[in-house]
Parts: structure tokens; C-alpha cells; sequence
């Protein structure tokens, strides 16, 4: 934490220097189409809410965003040389805790007027928006920043690790949706707002996994490695 009581923010040049890390990844490795990209806004806070099913989902929503992200990351990953790298990239390490640590950190990046990237499903899995973490709703509401749902597909497939890198020039897909804006209504209490501001980002995540689904037809893993195990 700063001496001011602040929390400590990543440097804005990590993910300037990342992303062509990550564009290499998305471009060269592996086949990455792209769609709907414009509706990142240009300038102020934005938040990105991706579904989440496989171990590229970060790394390739790093590389084709139309701006550089701090994405916030499960402390897990932050440890030997990959943890060093993610944090000269500029990513938020989540901790075990409910990342409180973590969303103040966030909230901060968009104070700042950056851009910070959020898989509001917590685990990786089927990747459906079937269920999110407040996280997302909370940075939204006390950020007052859009959110741009993100559809991330054909990182895993079904019977598949959620630690599988796939094949070299898999073809992948990625879709931005509209940006969804959220905000308290007049006569709704904190804890109700912050259930409608979930609702509405996950209900916005479901619409675009849906749609990139139909367009792509790459479809989503069936089977949920992570819950199977009971974790």
C-alpha cells in the first residue's frame, strides 16, 4: 500500500509492452478472428468481462484488446519467473480471501482512467456465464465505468485440462459485445443494487457467449474439470 493509505497501482506500461505478447500469441501461435472490438470505448475506465474456460483466456484477451489491460489474476500464477513477468506486465494478483486486496487495486486502474479486465465467473469451466462473482458489479457501480461482455472461445475443449495450451494455429475466437452501463437506482439498498448490477453484466456475458457461439461455431466445453474435482 502507498504511505497515503492508497493501494499501490500497477505501472500503465505493462500492458503497453504485453499485449504485442500477447498479439503474437493470438496472431502467430494460435488463429484468433476478432469481432466487435470497437466497442471498447477509446479513452476513460472500461471494464472487460470475459468468460472464462481455459488457461489462454488472459493472455489472448490481453493480446486483441484495442487497449492495454490489467487483468486481474489468481494469485496462484504469481510465483517463479511466470509471476514475475505477469507483474511487469501490470496484472492484479487475486487472493484466496474474496480479492478485496485485488478490487481496490481495480478500482483504482479505473480511477486512473485505464482499463481493467475481469472473468466474473471466478474458476475456468464451461465458460456459459452461468453464474459471476460480485466483483465485477462492485468495480462497475463504484468505478462508474461501462463494462464490454467479451465472449473468449475454443481455448478448451471438452474433455480437455483447464491447464491445456491448444495446438499450434487452433482457430480461436473472440467477441466484444455493446458496453452495459450500471448504476443504483433511486430506493435500491447497496446489497440490492450491487444484485442488479450483477445480473445485468452476467446476463450481457451470457447474450455475447451466445451469440460468438452461433457466429463461430466453436462451441463452448460441456464438462467443468475444476467443479468435477469438487474444487
Amino acid at each position: 500500500m502507498a504511505a497515503s493509505g492508497a493501494p499501490t497501482l500497477p505501472s500503465p506500461w505493462g500492458p503497453r509492452w504485453s499485449r504485442w505478447v500477447g498479439r503474437f500469441l493470438a496472431r502467430v501461435v494460435w488463429d484468433t478472428r476478432v469481432v466487435g472490438a470497437e466497442h471498447v470505448p477509446d479513452d476513460g475506465p472500461v471494464l472487460l468481462a470475459a468468460n472464462h474456460t481455459g488457461l489462454l483466456d488472459g493472455p489472448i484477451l490481453l493480446g486483441v484488446a484495442p487497449r492495454g489491460a490489467h487483468i486481474l489474476v489468481k494469485e496462484q500464477m504469481f510465483v517463479g519467473p511466470v509471476g514475475w513477468v505477469l507483474r511487469a506486465a501490470g496484472q492484479v494478483p487475486v487472493d484466496r480471501d474474496g480479492g478485496r486486496a485485488a478490487l481496490t487495486t481495480g478500482l483504482g486502474v479505473l480511477r486512473r482512467g485505464d482499463v481493467v479486465g475481469i472473468f466474473p465467473e471466478g474458476n475456468r469451466g464451461r465458460g456459459d456465464a452461468a453464474g459471476a462473482r460480485a466483483g465485477i458489479a462492485w468495480l462497475a457501480l463504484n468505478g462508474g465505468a461501462p463494462v464490454v461482455p467479451v465472449a473468449v472461445l475454443g481455448t478448451r475443449r471438452t474433455g480437455e485440462s483447464v491447464n491445456h495450451l491448444p495446438g499450434l494455429r487452433r482457430r480461436l475466437h473472440v467477441e466484444f459485445g455493446p458496453p452495459v452501463t450500471v448504476e443504483r437506482a433511486p430506493g435500491r439498498t447497496g446489497r440490492e443494487a450491487l444484485a442488479d448490477a450483477n445480473e445485468t453484466v452476467r446476463a450481457a456475458l451470457t447474450a455475447v457467449v451466445a451469440r460468438a457461439v452461433a457466429s463461430s461455431g466453436i462451441e463452448l466445453p460441456t464438462d467443468d474439470p475444476l467443479r468435477e474435482r469438487g474444487h
